[in-house]
């Protein structure tokens, strides 16, 4: 009885998942405006490593049901493996209408600051996606409005759970980050970039004390990492 419980339970979560995108794009359509563009980043909260922020523009009188379907299992790319997050990456590319990524470097971030840097990345790659394109585009942005940006736009608590268009956004900037990172652990081995993307995990701060910081490593970022090394 408690095992057929159980396994029910985890079948109702697998149809949440599979599920997860239609209730992403419904609340896109809800807001009535046929463009939408979501914002997100990747590499905020890392010790090593770009920022990455990409922007994905909707057009929901293009899409069709089969890529509607392709998205079914769309959701923020926290909640989806590195192997799904590959598997979604080709899909949004050919449904959405535009995709647009933007990388700020280490040594800028340490320069302007990472908030400053980050805000900036946002509003670049929103201005990217939606150049050029006529008539109305709302604009989403995962948690906060950005400055200066002249299109209409929203801010979305939890966007990246909540809107297709940034849980969208959320992978293109998650799997191209991720995979600069896999890059980057072969020009600088000995901290395990392809294990950790450059988060504080206790192996990337193992790898910082035992062999000090690398070139992909933000210098102005505040971490109980660094305040043991004499930098």
């Amino acid at each position: 009885m408690a095992q057929g419980s159980g396994a029910s339970a985890r079948s109702r979560r697998r149809a949440r998942r599979r599920g997860s995108g239609r209730r992403l794009f419904a609340f896109d359509r809800r807001l009535g405006v046929p463009l939408i563009a979501g914002a997100d980043e990747a590499g905020r909260g890392s010790l090593a490593g770009p920022l990455v922020a990409a922007g994905v523009l909707f057009d929901y009188d293009a899409l069709t049901t089969r890529e509607l379907r392709s998205l079914s299992a769309l959701n923020d790319s926290k909640q989806h493996s590195a192997e799904a997050r590959e598997q979604l990456y080709p899909l949004v590319l050919r449904s959405a209408a535009r995709v647009v990524v933007v990388s700020r470097c280490v040594r800028g971030i340490d320069a302007r600051g990472l908030h400053k840097t980050n805000l900036a990345a946002l509003r670049d790659a929103m201005r990217a996606v939606t150049r050029g394109v006529a008539g109305e585009v709302l604009c989403l942005v995962d948690g906060f409005s950005v400055a200066e940006f002249e299109r209409p736009q929203r801010a979305i608590v939890d966007g990246d759970a909540t809107s297709a268009a940034i849980a969208a956004a959320s992978i293109v900037a998650k799997v191209t980050r991720d995979r600069f990172m896999c890059h980057a652990d072969a020009e600088h081995p000995g901290w395990s970039f392809a294990e950790h993307v450059g988060y504080s995990t206790p192996s990337h701060r193992e790898a910082i004390m035992r062999q000090g910081v690398s070139p992909l490593h933000r210098m102005s970022f505040q971490s109980l990492a660094y305040q043991q090394l004499a930098l």
